[in-house]
Order: C-alpha cells, then structure tokens, then sequence
C-alpha cells in the first residue's frame, strides 16, 4: 500500500497569529488532524515585543511614519520566510499577504487559500480614499481569481463576493470559538473599583472607527450606571480616551489593552453584557459577523449589537441579547433598559449556555474540514 503523503500547511497573516482566534483555531485544529503546519505572522503593536521564530513565528515591525518603510520590511520578510517553505496548501490570511503567497503557492505548485475577511475595497477607513480604494479592488480582482478557495467569515459575505468577483469556490467557516468554559474569571469589580449595583460593559477588539465607541461614550453621559471595559488596542486607543475625558465620563472608562486568546474567556466572563456595536459606514461593516459576538457568546455573556444583517440574524435566533439602531437615543433607552431590568440578562445568559453548544468552533470546523484538506 502506499503510503500517503502528509499535508503540509503554510498560513501567512500581517497581525500577531497569537491574538487572533481564526488562526489560532485553524492551526490547532489542522494539528490535531496531522497536519503540518507553520505560521508566519508579525506585531508592531506589542509594547517590547521581541521576534519569536519557530512553526509559529511572528515577527517584529515598526511602524514608521513612512508607511512605505513599513510594508517594505514586511515584504521581505514575509518573502524570504515563504521561500524557507515546501507546503502543499498556502493560506493568505489578508489582503496584504495574498501576492507573495499566490506567488510561493504557484511557485511550489501548491494549493493556494484566500481568507477574505473584510471587503477590503470597502474598509471604513478607505471609504474617503476612491484611489487606494481603486487598487485595492484591482489588486484584489487579479489575484483572487488565481487562488483555489476564497474563505468567509459569513452568509452574507459569500453572496457579495459570488456576485461582485464572478467566484464559485468560496467556503464560509464562522469566527467561532473553541466550546470551553471560563475557568478562572477575573473580578473587575475588585480590579477596577466597580460597585455591584453598576452594570458593566464590554468592548473587546481592534480599536478602530466604526466600531461603535463613540456612539456607546456619548450614551453612557446620560446612563450613570454602567462602566465600560475595553480589551484590545488600536490606532484609535488615544482618541476614545480623550473622548471620555471630554465627555467627564474617563473614571468609568477602562482601557486594559491585549490580552491572549488562550486566556480571554476569562476576562470576557467577567462583564455583564459585550458590545458589538458595528457602524453601517462601510460595505464591509454592513455584513461584519464580528468573531467577538461569537466570544461573547462562549463566555455566556449577553450581547448588544448594532442592527445590521448578519449580526442581528444570530441575536434573535438564538435570542441572546439587543439588537439597537445607534442614533443616540435609541442606544441610551437600551442602556437604561439595561442597567434597570437585571431579569432579562439572566435570561439571555441562559440562551448563551444553549446557544454556545451549536456556536463553536469544534462543530464549525467539522462541517469544513473535508473541503480544506479533503
């Protein structure tokens, strides 16, 4: 008999793979199956950050004032990495890494994976940029035609995408979270000096435009009784804390910063309610199915969400928390109704526990594995 040639794995990401749970999951899960598989991704964000190399590398960056500076340092060393490598599928985990990765794929003559994430034409932060918009779109165009499957994080997202590119092999696979519990969830009451009475917040993610803080800031003037966490860094960090300063509202505003997939749950369990609060300002935030919903979910955390398509399908569904249209008063009655009526997030709570036995990633991975590695 002969024996079968074991399936090698290569997934490229600009981002640090360890703060991102739809690597993470993959690569563990594809591991457990033995398959072979490294990463090569990258941090500029961690304060002190050093290179770590290995099956899962991630390498320094600075980010520059010259953005050019910093995309070139990126290039070459997502290049030179690549050219280290003899996979039998590539994952371009981004925009940013597809070229270099359909270039190694073809060179190896490899299978080549496309994890469309975003609409990345349609990036909020481009929405006032038509020129880059416009290469983005052209470069997008020209490479994802050459890939051998274009993954989604949704629905809604592979219907676009059939439409916009013409494309017939897209797969979706949801940014769920591996079934776990919380086993040792911290207590921010104690940590932050949070009374019992107030309801707490959460916010975990990129700290970007359009993800809702400002609305929530402005809201949470008129709801005296509730605190927001905030897990997570970002370009936008600086900003929304001199917004809550502004807005008199910085002692009931808590930035923690980073934290570890692997330990998250634990901080995530520790909020009353996570806010997923996406601004309809861009195509891609319009179908956003933010992988923190799924997060927030696994912790048994009720949610609050904006009221946009996709995000709004899973709320009701499995009724796990509010779905709220974000001009200011609508969002601040919601607050209120929240911080007055304690019932309904014990019941939304409950939901969670049900909800999260069909929203994981162990069950997700399940129904897709046979079309990623067969």
């Amino acid at each position: 008999m002969t024996k079968q040639k074991k399936i090698s794995i290569t997934i490229a990401f600009l981002g640090n793979a360890n703060y991102d749970t739809r690597v993470t999951n993959l690569a563990d899960s594809l591991t457990a199956d033995g398959v072979d598989v490294k990463i090569i991704s990258f941090d500029w964000k961690t304060p002190g950050f050093t290179s770590v190399s290995g099956n899962r590398s991630v390498f320094k960056l600075t980010k520059k004032k010259n953005p050019f500076g910093f995309y070139l340092n990126f290039i070459i060393i997502l290049f030179k990495e690549l050219l280290k490598t003899k996979s039998s599928i590539y994952f371009a985990e981004d925009i940013q890494t597809l070229p270099i990765v359909t270039f190694i794929a073809k060179l190896r003559k490899a299978k080549v994976y496309y994890n469309s994430r975003e609409f990345y034409a349609f990036l909020a932060g481009l929405r006032n940029k038509p020129k880059t918009q416009t290469v983005i779109r052209m470069l997008e165009k020209f490479f994802i035609n050459k890939v051998d499957k274009v993954l989604v994080t949704g629905e809604k997202d592979a219907e676009f995408l059939t439409e916009y590119y013409g494309l017939s092999n897209i797969v979706v696979i949801r940014n769920l979270p591996s079934l776990k519990r919380a086993d040792a969830p911290m207590n921010f009451r104690e940590m932050l000096n949070i009374s019992a009475d107030k309801t707490i917040l959460l916010y975990q993610g990129v700290i970007l435009e359009g993800r809702g803080l400002e609305p929530l800031l402005k809201a949470m003037q008129n709801v005296k009784m509730c605190e927001l966490v905030i897990l997570g860094d970002g370009e936008f960090k600086t900003k929304y804390e001199q917004f809550a300063v502004k807005l008199k509202i910085e002692k009931r505003v808590h930035f923690l910063g980073n934290i570890e997939q692997k330990k998250l749950i634990n901080y995530t369990a520790a909020a009353d309610i996570g806010v997923a609060l996406i601004e309809n300002i861009s195509k891609s935030y319009y179908y956003a199915l933010p992988n923190k919903l799924f997060e927030y979910i696994m912790a048994e955390l009720p949610v609050l969400v904006s009221n946009l398509p996709q995000m709004k399908k899973i709320t009701e569904e499995y009724q796990v928390g509010y779905v709220v249209d974000l001009e200011q008063d609508n969002l601040t009655d919601v607050l209120k109704k929240i911080t007055e009526n304690k019932y309904n997030l014990i019941e939304y709570k409950e939901n969670c526990i049900k909800a999260k036995k069909e929203l994981n990633w162990e069950k997700e991975y399940e129904k897709v594995k046979h079309l990623l590695i067969g």
